[in-house]
């Protein structure tokens, strides 16, 4: 029993490391203001009495996320003035984008949707853009700040702070604005302002934690010697300070890509399809959960608690696990049996469908699917950490996490149309089908890094 235990504090002690305290406070920073500009924003406008339409405009500003790549460049390659020089690269652009997001934040609480909507929404944009832009440095930080073996455990520890972070924003913002009101069944703006405020001052949970953490040491000196390089070649064509402006251009936004498949080769192919196709199977499904549990007769309150309490404590629980899986078996094991667990998860839901009302089997269902997708995401989010380079993490990380949506949140257009066509327990069926060959994906991908490691250490024999 002794050996039990003490085999279970060392595969947890990975838990125990500062650097996974850290990433679970910047979680809480970063999820914290996501909410802050879609659902609590939107309850306080239609409680105000704003329109719906004016309300549906709103919600695009939170469109910014899905566009952060755009600017990542910019955070992997230009130093901050003052910023970068007191706090270093990283920590330099975390500071510069929590204090924006203390004073969009304050901004926000100052303002009347009634008397001036407009300035409101600037300062939510204002929000949204800092908020991306922390999300962008905090990923580069956790990917420089641990090996490989630790980025499942840091992801976990993210994903505890961040969805923490969104309940506080949600849920807290709400009771907060209903305890200050006089009356909680009227419209009170300073109810809502206070709320606001309040989530303003938990920002600097943030910005304690940031102060508080060591500037990771990062190899840039190959990304710095090709931007001098490339500086020395426009410089025979062009003025200096163009030639300079361009050379940094050049190399903050194609080098990257470059650089990726130059380390990478043919493999390139393989990897973008995997990271493209990895998330299919639940996000497919996940497109028509809500809908099913409705049409299947569950209430709302059920829903709630399954769905979003109790499945979302699944889903942390499988993080975890996927963490400690990881630091035991390597990435490529662990990405393996997350995507074949979420694979065959699904059919768990053909079964619902076709037994329909049954409260025991769906919490059944939701704790093995979430705890599934809490391995599987862990891996994964690991998995892509491990592929970018020194000098361009925050810029790859930022396209290589576009990448996994686009085309799974494509095909899922379609999730109603099939229901339609083909009935719940066909669709289930059919997304447990499309997330199997993500398997044959990595089994290739596994081989053509053994050969290559092998190529690498008979090389090294050879020298």
């Amino acid at each position: 029993m002794s050996d039990i235990l003490s085999r279970c504090r060392d595969l947890m002690a990975v838990y125990y490391h500062k650097r996974v305290l850290i990433l679970l406070l910047l979680g809480f920073s970063a999820g914290l203001p996501l909410m802050l500009v879609f659902s609590t924003l939107s309850f306080w406008l239609r409680e105000a009495g704003v329109d719906r339409a004016a309300i549906g405009y709103f919600s695009w500003i939170a469109l910014t996320y899905a566009f952060k790549w755009v600017w990542s460049p910019l955070v992997d390659r230009m130093s901050l003035p003052v910023f970068t020089a007191f706090f270093g690269r990283r920590r330099g652009w975390m500071i510069f984008a929590q204090l924006c997001l203390v004073a969009a934040i304050i901004g926000m609480s100052l303002c009347d949707p009634i008397e001036d909507l407009e300035r409101l929404a600037l300062f939510a944009l204002l929000l949204a853009f800092a908020s991306a832009t922390q999300d962008i440095v905090i990923d580069a930080f956790r990917i420089e700040s641990a090996p490989e073996k630790m980025q499942a455990a840091l992801a976990a520890a993210y994903q505890v702070g961040y969805r923490s972070a969104m309940i506080v924003a949600t849920a807290g913002a709400l009771t907060i604005a209903a305890w200050v009101s006089p009356d909680s069944q009227d419209y009170n703006l300073a109810s809502w302002q206070t709320a606001y405020f309040v989530m303003a001052l938990l920002m600097c949970v943030g910005l304690i934690t940031t102060l508080c953490a060591k500037e990771p040491q990062v190899d840039t000196r190959d990304a710095d010697q090709q931007e001098q390089a490339l500086q020395q070649e426009f410089a025979s064509r062009y003025p200096k300070k163009v030639a300079k402006i361009l050379a940094w251009l050049y190399s903050a936004s194609v080098l990257p890509f470059v650089d990726f498949f130059k380390r990478y080769g043919k493999s390139a192919i393989l990897i973008l399809l995997l990271i493209s196709c990895y998330r299919i199977s639940d996000i497919v499904m996940g497109i028509m959960a809500n809908v099913f549990y409705v049409d299947m007769g569950f209430s709302k309150e059920e829903i709630a608690f399954l769905s979003k309490v109790y499945g979302l404590i699944m889903t942390l629980i499988g993080a975890g696990a996927g963490g400690v899986l990881i630091m035991r078996y390597g990435t490529m094991k662990i990405l393996f049996l997350g995507a074949f667990l979420v694979a065959f998860t699904n059919l768990l839901f053909a079964w619902q469908a076709y037994i329909g009302y049954d409260i025991s089997f769906l919490t059944f269902a939701i704790s093995v699917d979430n705890f599934s997708a809490g391995i599987a995401t862990a891996a994964f989010i690991a998995y892509l950490s491990s592929l970018t380079s020194s000098g361009y993490s925050a810029t790859q990380y930022a396209l290589l996490s576009s990448i996994m949506l686009l085309f799974p949140k494509f095909i899922a257009g379609f999730s109603g149309t099939y229901v339609n066509a083909f009935g719940y327990v066909n669709f289930f069926i059919a997304a447990s089908l499309i997330g199997f060959p993500v398997l044959i994906l990595i089994t290739l991908l596994n081989k053509a890094n053994n050969k290559q490691q092998t190529r690498s250490d008979e090389q090294t024999e050879n020298s």
